[in-house]
């Protein structure tokens, strides 16, 4: 009976309904297209580092990650072989492959540079390396015996390009000094304008080679699913140990999580302020209706309808006023997601970076469920006011006003 009652109260005045409908709409599909908007540039950040830099997990000795500088060929795994194949057999992982980390000098004849160096495996970093853009030449090849390529601030600093010959200078393990010489086959840009300032790849025998040992100080896990980092990480603890550090992709780069934690407090505002429109909007529209229909309600109140009934009554008709809102809101929010991501939102580049990207809007079913709660609780929380002063006005003054 009350549902009922609600029902066509609300239907008795379709102009202040819908604009209150409205103001919930609009307030949970804001809500979801931030939320998309945010989750969309978080993964890519993440996809990102993990494809130009990190991978999504990174096996090596405690030393190297206490390490203030992480370019270090003093810190080696010792069995790195068996730990390849180890690692190889957990589910869902898809390459392993070895990086030699090192800091040395770069010379082009004219001029030093201090370089971050990675020796790598240019098969394996190829299907991992999505993130990397090659602006000049090409990348490196399983052919390239002393190829080098470099970062694209690196190679602007040196005024070197393609086909051009360097000198690369490192101290080994043992302390000793070692050169070869390389051949630039090409520039990149990676996410990081810093990284791209200093960096240098070569093929991993070529570091080797440099650094006077047949070893790796990380092996680099390229996975089928970015979502299953965490559960193939704890695994891999759990097999190899203590004595070996796995570290995922989300806690190797420190950019990363200040600027995730950068964007979920802004949303964390976003969210406070769609909360705050929603309760004005509708207990405004709320306060209105209970204003024009209080002689209705010393009516109610003079054939004996209860105190508490009154109160419940009105607060059914926010509540079902916050239930199609949210429903709406969420249809609505989906829908112009959908055709947001369709288009594609052509985006600058973040700052630290040269490479600018294509934003979607990608809400997950939490980020639509909390919109559509929190509008529903909005708009309930805006009704309890009207609700209370109205059941409490002495029913003389509420029958005065039809008067």
């Amino acid at each position: 009976m009350t549902w009922t009652l609600a029902l066509r109260n609300l239907l008795r005045q379709p102009a202040r309904s819908l604009t209150t409908l409205f103001a919930i709409v609009v307030g949970v599909a804001s809500l979801i297209l931030s939320a998309g908007f945010v989750r969309d540039i978080v993964a890519q950040l993440g996809e990102a580092f993990i494809s130009s830099q990190t991978g999504h997990i990174q096996i090596a000795v405690p030393q190297y990650f206490a390490s203030a500088n992480r370019a270090t060929g003093e810190v080696l795994l010792h069995d790195a072989p068996a730990l390849r194949k180890a690692a190889s057999a957990v589910p869902g992982v898809a390459d392993v492959m070895g990086r030699l980390s090192f800091s040395g000098v770069l010379n082009n004849g004219r001029r030093d540079y201090s370089i971050l160096g990675f020796g790598v495996e240019p098969a394996a970093e190829s299907r991992l390396g999505t993130g990397l853009h090659i602006v000049a030449g090409r990348d490196l090849t399983a052919t390239d015996e002393f190829g080098a390529l470099l970062g694209e601030g690196l190679a602007t600093a040196l005024g070197v390009g393609p086909g051009e010959p360097l000198t690369l200078l490192a101290s080994t393990p043992d302390g000793a000094m070692n050169t070869i010489d390389v051949e630039v086959v090409g520039t990149f840009r990676s996410f990081s304008k810093d990284f791209d300032a200093r960096a240098l790849r070569l093929p991993l025998r070529a570091a080797q080679t440099l650094l006077d040992t047949d070893g790796v100080n990380v092996l680099v896990l390229r996975l089928d699913e970015t979502a299953q980092t965490d559960l193939i990480a704890q695994r891999l603890r759990q097999q190899l140990g203590p004595r070996l550090a796995v570290r995922e992709w989300h806690t190797l780069s420190d950019f990363y999580e200040k600027t995730v934690a950068l964007y979920r407090r802004q949303f964390g505002v976003l969210q406070l302020i769609v909360l705050a429109m929603v309760l004005l909007s509708v207990a405004n529209s709320v306060n209105m209706s209970a204003f024009e229909r209080i002689p209705e309600f010393g009516t109610l109140r003079a054939l004996g309808t209860r105190n508490g009934a009154l109160r419940t009554l009105i607060l059914t008709e926010t509540l079902v006023l916050g239930l199609v809102g949210a429903v709406l809101g969420a249809i609505a929010g989906m829908g112009l997601a959908r055709l947001v991501s369709f288009v594609g939102i052509p985006m600058p580049p973040a700052p630290g970076s040269d490479v600018g990207y294509i934003a979607h809007i990608s809400p997950a079913f939490t980020d639509v469920a909390s919109a559509a709660a929190i509008g529903l609780v909005a708009t309930v929380l805006a009704g309890i006011p009207p609700a209370v002063r109205c059941a409490r006005l002495p029913i003389t003054d509420a029958l005065r006003r039809a008067i």
